[in-house]
């Protein structure tokens, strides 16, 4: 299936300085990418926050650079800021092309995601069969592909092991050179497993993005009362037929918890086990 993903920003990067400047900014290998898949990269601040997490594509000689429409202004001026006596272009495109997402397709000039999931970049010229703004059945595949995406409302709240970009390297590359919030992200590596985690959740109730788990019985809860924040964040969400879907971090001690959203009384969250 095909699905116009109109709620995505699409920049281009291009100069004979783009790929030595992505690899300054972002959390993984710029140099390894390769031009038929997609990298998914974090892009942090100094603290090793996430600002932004993004789909890179190595196309003819620039990069296009894929991620939420609402992070538009925040990523492109970031980028400008760090444009500093380099031959790099960063221009925002995202009216001259659409964005396709594919689900269980082999498309040429396609850029694959996973062994799912799949987007192509086409002219707004060129003729799409695509679902228009019908995005819900992209996000549920998203959501099972464990994929998450980062929002203005989730912005800098967690650091690339929260969202599982750690593990097999998929979003972040432990031997490369230095990024912005590089040395915590490698702190963390090398101190051990991480403590919140990235899993999916489903709900009778509806939930919104950036809405905080609680778990009553953490010792965390107890131990603060009232001034319990939460164990965990939405990440992404979605409603299908009559359940609401998400991925969601969570501290892994509390997996086997009763979970609810944003206090004890809030609506019960049911772990989905890989289906």
């Amino acid at each position: 299936m095909k699905y116009l993903l109109s709620e995505r920003a699409l920049l281009k990067v291009s100069g004979s300085d783009a790929e030595t400047f992505l690899q300054s900014q972002l959390s993984n290998d710029i140099t390894k990418l390769d031009r038929s898949r997609i990298q998914l990269n974090a892009y942090c601040q100094h603290q090793g926050k996430i600002i932004g997490l993004l789909w890179v594509i190595r196309k003819d000689e620039a990069f296009f650079i894929s991620f939420p429409k609402d992070l538009l202004e925040t990523i492109k001026s970031r980028f400008l800021m760090f444009v500093i006596m380099s031959d790099v272009v960063i221009e925002d495109v995202s009216s001259s092309y659409n964005q396709i997402g594919l689900i269980d397709e082999k498309q040429s000039n396609g850029y694959s995601i996973n062994d799912r999931l799949s987007l192509k970049i086409a002219n707004r010229t060129e003729k799409t069969n695509s679902k228009v703004d019908d995005n819900i059945e992209w996000t549920l595949a998203c959501i099972k592909s464990f994929l998450p995406e980062i929002f203005m409302a989730t912005r800098e709240k967690f650091v690339p092991q929260m969202l599982n970009l750690d593990i097999d390297e998929i979003g972040v590359n432990f031997s490369k050179g230095c990024y912005p919030g590089q040395e915590v992200v490698a702190r963390l590596h090398y101190l051990g497993s991480a403590k919140r985690r990235l899993f999916s959740f489903k709900s009778n109730q509806e939930m919104l993005i950036g809405d905080s788990l609680y778990c009553a019985t953490s010792k965390t809860a107890l131990a603060r009362g009232d001034r319990y924040k939460g164990s965990g964040i939405v990440v992404s969400k979605v409603k299908y037929n009559s359940l609401f879907y998400c991925l969601a971090t969570l501290d892994v001690d509390l997996i086997n918890e009763e979970i609810t959203l944003n206090n004890e009384h809030g609506p019960k969250l049911e772990k989905i086990n890989d289906e």
